[in-house]
C-alpha cells in the first residue's frame, strides 16, 4: 500500500494505491466471511465453492465486502503510521475496486486538532473573595423571616420596608376623578410581593404607621382592564398598620441548627465565609485553567463540539431518569425542544473540549503518567460515592470500556495541578498563610 496525506488545519486527505496482490487477499477474505455468514443447501457452512456462493448471494456483495474489509484495514494502518487520532468517521470521496487491478480510494478525515501550546506556568491570575458583611447575615434572617417567622405589629417608628406587611387605604384617580376598583379599606399589602401596579409599592418604603402619601404610577398597556390601560393615576395612601415578622430564640431554634439568635448569626457568618472561599478559590482555579487555554492556538472542529453537546444531552437524560422525569417532559418545563436546548450547549460544550484539549496536551508535554495506586484511588472514590464496592466499580468500567476515558480525567486533573500550583496567585495565597 501506498499512501499520499495532505492536512489541513484539523482535515487530512488520504490518498490510497493498494497493490493487485493485496486486493485478491482482500476478496479472498471476503468470500470466506460472506460463506461464513450464509447457508447454501447441500454445503456445510463456510464450504461452498466461490462460484456458489456468488449465485447465491451475487458478485456485488463479495466485492462490498472486499472493500470493506481493504478500506478499514488500510484506513486503520495509515492512522498509526502518522499518529492521526479521527474524531469522526471519515468520508469517502471516491473510489475503485476490480478484481485483478490496484484499488484507490480518497479519504477525507477530520482529525482531532493538535494543540500549539503558549505559556501555562506561572499564569498570573488575581484571586477575587468578596467580604461577608454583618448585611449579609441580616439578608440570611430576613429569608428565615419571611419563610417561617410570625407576623406582629411594628414598634411605633418602623418604616415600611420590603417583605413588611401593610395595612393601608387608598384611592386612586385619573385626571382628578375617580375610577372602578380605585379604592380600598383595609387592604393588607406585602411590601415587595408586586401585587399592585408596578412603582406603587416601591414608593410606600420608607412610610411609617399613619403617614399618608401619594403614590403616581402608570397602568400596563397590556392591563386587564382595558379603560385603564396606558393611563396615568394618582392614589391616595393611608398607612394603617405595618407588621413584621418576628425572630425570636424559638423561632431560631425550631428552623435552623442553632439555638438562639446570637449563635444563629456567628453560624451563618462562618458558613458565608466559607462559601465565598470555596466560591472564589473555583472561580481563580477556572480562570487561571481559562488563561492557560487561551494563551493556546488550535481550532476545535465543529463535530466535536456537537458531539459534547449531544453527550451533554445524554447525561441529562440519564439524571432526569434517575429522578422519575424525562428529558422531554423537562424540556417542556423550560419552553424549548431538544435542537435549541443541544445548541444552546455548544458554547459550554466549546469551552470544556478546550479545557479538555489544553490539559491533554500539557500533560504529553510534562510527560505525567497516570500510576494503577492512583487508577484504583479513583474507582474507591467513585464506589464511595455511589455506595459500591471497589470490586463492583471494577466490574462496570471493564463492561463499559471506559477505563482510558477514567486515565484521561486523572491526567487531566494532574496536568490542571501542576498550572494551578505553579501559578503566582497560588504561591502568594501560601505565602499568607505561612505569614498566618
Amino acid at each position: 500500500m501506498s499512501v499520499s496525506v495532505e492536512r489541513k488545519g484539523n482535515e487530512a486527505t488520504l490518498k490510497f494505491t493498494i497493490p493487485v496482490e493485496e486486493v485478491a487477499k482482500g476478496f479472498e477474505r471476503a468470500v470466506a466471511r460472506v460463506n461464513k455468514q450464509v447457508t447454501i443447501p447441500g454445503f456445510r457452512k463456510g464450504k461452498a465453492p466461490r462460484r456458489v456462493l456468488e449465485a447465491h448471494v451475487g458478485k456485488d456483495a463479495i466485492k462490498e465486502e472486499a472493500f470493506q474489509i481493504l478500506a478499514n484495514d488500510n484506513y486503520r494502518k495509515a492512522l498509526d503510521d502518522n499518529n492521526f487520532i479521527p474524531v469522526a468517521d471519515p468520508e469517502l470521496k471516491d473510489s475503485t475496486l476490480e478484481e485483478g487491478k490496484e484499488m484507490e480510494m480518497t479519504l477525507l478525515v477530520t482529525l482531532r486538532p493538535e494543540v500549539e501550546l503558549g505559556e501555562y506556568k506561572n499564569l498570573d491570575v488575581k484571586k477575587v473573595v468578596h467580604e461577608v458583611t454583618d448585611k449579609d447575615v441580616d439578608d440570611a434572617i430576613s429569608n428565615l423571616q419571611k419563610r417561617a417567622a410570625k407576623l406582629v405589629d411594628a414598634p411605633e417608628d418602623r418604616k415600611l420596608e420590603k417583605g413588611d406587611l401593610a395595612t393601608i387605604d387608598f384611592a386612586g384617580t385619573i385626571d382628578g376623578e375617580p375610577f372602578e376598583g380605585g379604592e380600598g379599606k383595609g387592604y393588607p399589602l406585602e411590601i415587595g410581593s408586586g401585587s399592585f401596579i408596578p412603582g406603587f409599592e416601591d414608593q410606600m418604603v420608607g412610610l411609617k404607621k399613619d403617614e399618608s402619601t401619594d403614590v403616581n404610577v402608570t397602568f400596563p398597556e397590556d392591563y386587564g382592564a382595558k379603560e385603564l390601560a396606558g393611563k396615568a393615576a394618582v392614589f391616595k395612601v393611608h398607612v394603617q398598620n405595618i407588621k413584621v415578622p418576628e425572630v425570636t430564640d424559638e423561632l431560631i431554634e425550631k428552623n435552623s441548627d442553632s439555638k438562639t439568635i446570637a449563635e444563629f448569626r456567628e453560624k451563618t457568618l462562618a458558613r458565608l465565609k466559607k462559601s465565598e472561599e470555596d466560591q472564589s478559590q473555583a472561580n481563580y482555579e477556572r480562570d487561571v485553567i481559562k488563561k492557560a487555554v487561551e494563551n493556546a492556538s488550535f481550532e476545535v472542529p465543529e463535530v466535536m463540539v456537537t458531539q459534547r453537546a449531544n453527550q451533554m444531552v445524554d447525561e441529562l437524560t440519564m439524571n432526569l431518569e434517575a429522578h422519575h422525569m424525562s428529558l422531554p417532559m423537562y424540556l417542556q418545563y423550560l419552553g424549548k425542544d431538544v435542537k435549541t436546548y443541544r445548541d444552546e450547549q455548544k458554547p459550554v460544550a466549546l469551552e470544556n473540549l478546550k479545557a479538555d484539549l489544553v490539559l491533554d496536551a500539557i500533560a504529553k508535554k510534562e510527560d505525567l503518567k497516570v500510576t494503577k495506586e492512583e487508577t484504583l484511588a479513583e474507582m474507591q472514590k467513585i464506589a464511595d460515592t455511589q455506595g459500591a464496592t471497589l470490586h463492583q466499580v471494577q466490574k462496570i468500567i471493564k463492561e463499559n470500556g471506559s477505563l482510558p476515558l477514567l486515565v484521561s480525567n486523572i491526567m487531566r486533573r494532574k496536568a490542571a495541578d501542576l498550572v494551578l500550583s505553579s501559578a503566582k496567585g497560588a504561591a502568594e495565597a501560601k505565602e499568607e498563610k505561612t505569614e498566618e
